[in-house]
């Protein structure tokens, strides 16, 4: 199959969308299948290039089989609105410019976030009459006026609009979670091609391991329990919550809170954390892809932490996944949903309410106190990784694909769920 998939986000940049489309397009090769990637000049999240690129109108690279066709855009930082909304919408223009150039696909896929690439690869689609297949990875423009980037507006009932209207015209839509699903045929869409394809890890790529001395040394967390929120640092996250916990477990000498990744917010608690004093939290900065199971390893507990808000019970995390693959307990701070309910049903950690210090303090000791406990979470957490594999994903998403090209979308969803789990 020749797939054209639109994506702002690629390797090297290391956020949830960049591994996701990524990591599952590696198995597309290696099963025989054509992948062309149509994203932009890395630069995420700070608005910078990375070394070795440039804003180039068009530049091709291959990366592990996959063809990457990188396409100008106006650069912004992840933070502000209009800025970054520009940034969005180039993208979809240039996008849609070089695609409609590019050999003639059988399938277009678009992921979101961000929302301007679905309708971009629905633009192409529609001009060159191929099938538009809209991987839903988040609900937006929900999510942002969930963190308060944008209050509810007649603009935003406007891209509402907009939203359904890829939703119905999608010959397939693909949801990671099964909350998206609901969300959707709550709001008229049609079940049946909805196609739940959950998250996941790649599992060759993280195993558990020794903590890294070098990095350890680095950061001086060679003789510390370590609780570590590694991913990124958003609006979403509520991570101010965690300071606040640290300050009040600065007692605890063995203990500290390790902060890994970029992010819209990081600048503002790093700030806090050093007016406030707090020795126990230590920040790395954003690390290249293939050192992120080093970053891992550093780690006792995986922390999972996102804000108080009902549409956040909707998301998955993907950082879940990461840590269930490198053998780690979880402990997940978030609204109840599915996030939650994967590490319940897998005993693979602890679940305390979002936004709550003292329950986060209470969790945090329970897992540096209780040795015993923490083991086993972690010993489940890493049984569990498998059935949550990328490998997994890539054919279940593969079947997605296909009912989209043989016109049989609106049954996807029963097609998708049918494949078997991998042995």
């Amino acid at each position: 199959m020749k797939i054209l998939f639109l994506t702002e986000n690629f390797p090297p940049e290391t956020n949830a969308a960049a591994t996701r489309v990524f990591e599952r397009a590696c198995y597309w090769v290696r099963d025989g299948h054509d992948v062309t990637v149509i994203t932009q000049a890395p630069n995420f999240p700070f608005g910078k290039l990375y070394d070795g690129y440039k804003n180039s109108w068009r530049q091709i690279e291959t990366i592990e089989g996959i063809r990457v066709v990188r396409v100008k855009t106006y650069i912004a930082a992840n933070a502000g609105v209009a800025r970054r909304t520009l940034d969005f919408v180039s993208y979809m223009f240039t996008a849609v410019w070089f695609g409609l150039l590019e050999r003639r696909p059988d399938v277009i896929v678009s992921t979101s976030p961000q929302f301007f690439a679905a309708v971009g690869g629905w633009l192409i689609g529609a001009l060159r009459r191929i099938p538009f297949v809209f991987e839903l990875g988040d609900l937006w423009p929900a999510s942002i006026v969930a963190v308060g980037a944008m209050k509810p507006s007649l603009a935003m009932r406007l891209v509402e609009k907009l939203e359904l209207f890829l939703y119905r015209r999608s010959a397939v839509v693909v949801a990671l979670t099964n909350a998206f699903k609901k969300n959707l045929i709550e709001r008229g869409i049609n079940g049946n091609k909805v196609a739940v394809v959950i998250n996941g890890v790649d599992l060759p790529r993280y195993a558990p391991q020794d903590r890294d001395p070098a990095l350890a040394h680095e950061w001086g967390l060679a003789d510390k329990f370590v609780v570590g929120y590694v991913g990124t640092h958003g609006m979403a996250h509520g991570l101010e919550n965690v300071l606040e916990a640290a300050a009040q477990l600065r007692h605890r000498k063995d203990l500290v809170f390790l902060f890994a990744g970029p992010g819209a917010a990081r600048d503002g608690l790093v700030q806090e954390a050093q007016e406030r004093n707090l020795t126990n939290v230590v920040f790395i900065p954003s690390q290249p892809k293939d050192r992120m199971p080093a970053v891992w390893s550093l780690c006792d507990v995986a922390l999972v932490h996102l804000k108080n808000t009902p549409v956040f019970a909707e998301v998955i995390p993907s950082k879940i996944f990461e840590a269930m693959g490198m053998g780690l307990p979880v402990l997940i701070a978030a609204p109840k949903g599915e996030a939650t309910a994967i590490i319940v049903k897998a005993e693979a950690g602890l679940v305390v309410p979002p936004e709550d210090a003292q329950a986060l303090i209470e969790a945090t000791e329970k897992f540096l106190d209780d040795p015993e406990f923490r083991t086993g979470a972690g010993q489940r957490s890493f049984a569990a990784a498998p059935a949550y594999s990328r490998a997994f994903q890539a054919k279940a998403m593969m079947v997605a694909l296909n009912a989209a090209v043989t016109g049989t979308g609106e049954s996807a969803a029963e097609q998708v769920e049918k494949v078997e789990p991998l042995s």
